[in-house]
């Protein structure tokens, strides 16, 4: 057997390059995800026109999802400490294909909400393995290109999920309008799922913990008495009760905080790791992504509605004029992680908060003033600022968050970085409800719809702009240099427990990653 210093000195050749085909199968289920929120918002006016879907069941189709996902991170990177990465991962992988099958042959819109809304889950169970098995797998000096390339892949996402949709729309393939957008998921997601099993390592916390079920009730509690009334509240008219379930969810998510400090001092295995708010870059990082969330979930939809029923854009129109916006997210996120951050540390992440805005503030100047002839190309340039501001948050946003992150909590904190953003993306689309359909009169005749859409995009990118304002003045709390990923930094963690016993009993010796330990 390798005794632990020779492991860490002579790693096996075949084992390093398992490490690159775990990354490869991991960033293809991101990729997957990511393509799948993308590609939806694509087909959404195409879903309502073809499966009658009322604009409640529109919002529910996508902010199902993101709230389906943002409840059951932190509990899905908590079973992945628990229970196994690896194992987690597979579940999730296989889970979300059969939930892109339900999806792809829903009958009804309620069949399909409900379907996203399982689709959101099973993503809940796959994504925080991401980053927790990247975290377990790559020494610290190399996961700043790990990074860099987890932004580019977020751009690619970009990319391709408008067009794919697009061009999957267009086609009407066998005659199934919009179902290919989810059925395309299928080989992906078998295909990963067969590749996982073989070539990605088990990886777990070096303590036994418990699932803290309490904890995962308050979460998924809070979670739905502030966002349902979001969502539902203007369709109802604003209830009472509406405003009585946001402010309960206050006290929920208090006495989730008591009842999580409680459960660490009595047996160490809570579900949120509130230790991890010691660490400033932790911290500061779970506030930028939770808003940065918000902004993000706003603009993407109203984007949507925007060009095709208001502009009266195709699908494929729609998503060509996305592809500038797309290419400069992901060539903008490898330049920050790679050269800009080592240089200039936390300026960068500020100076894409401020481009961003920039861009914001162009669109809407150019919405107004060209009105309902705007062209594609007249979209261009604004798309592309708001696409380099993002790409200089994206990818060094998270690995500043998770530089300072002891290992054995991986898992816990990538769950929690996932789910302040989604939260805030879920929060985004019920205010959509508000700052977009809010300054539309219900009652529209088909010539007022363009205009009044038009209008009510302008309304919503002052929001937007409103929202990278507060992430640029929130990013002073970000460490002005984040840790500096070197050759060696990572023999032990920030606990002072050594890499190699995050890997204690969680795979048979002979199939242990070298990396994976140091």
């Amino acid at each position: 057997m390798t005794s632990p210093s020779s492991t860490l000195t002579s790693p096996r050749p075949e084992a390093d390059r398992r490490r690159w085909y775990a990354l490869a199968i991991v960033m293809t289920a991101a990729f997957m995800d990511l393509v799948d929120v993308t590609i939806v918002n694509i087909a959404i006016p195409s879903i309502q026109q073809d499966a009658g879907a009322t604009f409640s069941q529109i919002q529910w189709i996508t902010a199902g999802y993101a709230l389906a996902f943002a409840a059951g991170l932190i509990t899905g990177g908590r079973l992945g400490d628990i229970h196994g990465r690896k194992r987690l991962f597979l579940v999730g992988i296989g889970g979300f294909t059969l939930a892109s099958a339900l999806c792809g042959f829903a009958v009804n819109p309620d069949m399909l909400v409900a379907s996203r809304i399982l689709q959101g889950a099973m993503a809940a169970l796959m994504v925080p393995q991401v980053l927790s098995i990247v975290h377990a797998t790559f020494p610290a000096h190399e996961r700043g290109k790990v990074f860099g390339l987890f932004g580019a892949i977020v751009g690619l996402g970009a990319v391709s999920g408008p067009l794919l949709g697009a061009l999957l729309t267009e086609w009407n393939l066998f005659g199934l309008e919009w179902r290919p957008i989810f059925l395309i998921n299928l080989p992906v997601g078998i295909a990963g799922l067969v590749l996982g099993r073989k070539f990605i390592t088990e990886s777990k916390a070096p303590h036994a913990l418990k699932l803290d079920l309490v904890g995962v009730a308050l979460v998924v509690l809070g979670l739905l008495m502030l966002l349902y009334p979001l969502i539902r509240g203007r369709e109802l008219g604003w209830p009472v009760w509406g405003y009585v379930s946001m402010g309960g969810a206050l006290v929920v998510f208090g006495a989730l905080v008591a009842y999580e400090k409680r459960k660490a001092a009595r047996d160490g295995s809570p579900l949120i790791e509130l230790s991890l708010f010691k660490v400033k870059s932790f911290a500061a990082g779970i506030a930028v992504q939770t808003v940065f969330g918000i902004g993000l979930g706003i603009f993407f939809l109203v984007w949507t509605l925007y060009m095709q029923t208001g502009l009266g854009w195709s699908p494929l129109r729609a998503g060509l004029t996305g592809v500038p916006f797309s290419i400069a997210v992901s060539l903008a996120a490898g330049l920050s992680v790679q050269k800009l951050v080592p240089r200039f540390g936390r300026k960068v992440l500020q100076a894409g908060a401020l481009t961003m805005t920039a861009g914001v503030l162009l669109y809407i100047w150019e919405s107004e003033r060209y009105g309902m002839s705007i062209a594609p190309w007249q979209m261009a340039l604004p798309l592309i600022v708001m696409g380099v501001g993002m790409g200089l948050i994206v990818a060094p946003l998270t690995d500043a968050v998770l530089s300072g992150v002891p290992r054995e909590h991986s898992g816990s904190a990538s769950g929690l970085i996932n789910t302040v953003q989604q939260m805030g993306n879920a929060l985004g689309l019920a205010l959509v409800s508000v700052v977009f359909f809010g300054t539309m009169s219900d009652h529209l005749s088909p010539r007022e719809v363009g205009p009044a859409f038009v209008d009510a995009f302008q309304q919503a990118l002052v929001w937007v702009a409103v929202v990278m304002t507060a992430i640029f003045l929130l990013m002073f709390a970000l460490p002005k240099r984040p840790a500096q990923h070197v050759e060696g930094a990572d023999t032990t963690d920030t606990t002072g427990i050594t890499d190699a016993t995050d890997t204690a009993g969680a795979a048979p010796a002979g199939e242990q990653e070298p990396e994976l330990v140091g």
